[in-house]
């Protein structure tokens, strides 16, 4: 099984956190998809066959994708 946590800025209400885990949980394979309105961060837990790329692929498509790190490195 696989985990990732992420931010997503946009998170500003109860809706949008159903909205990501309902549209996340979709995916086959996804096991778990929490969201908090606090953090504004997602962790999802998946297995085969989903992958990190449709997760991130369909919070995209939905309007919350996730941020990008900070590569600045000065």
């Amino acid at each position: 099984m696989h985990s990732k946590t992420v931010n997503v800025p946009s998170i500003s209400c109860g809706h949008c956190v159903r909205t990501i885990q309902n549209e996340v949980s979709e995916i086959e394979g996804v096991r778990r998809v929490q969201a908090d309105e606090q953090t504004r961060q997602v962790t999802v837990e998946w297995e085969a066959p989903a992958t990190w790329e449709q997760i991130e692929a369909k919070l995209i498509e939905i309007d919350y994708p996730p941020a990008q790190p900070n590569l600045n490195l000065a």
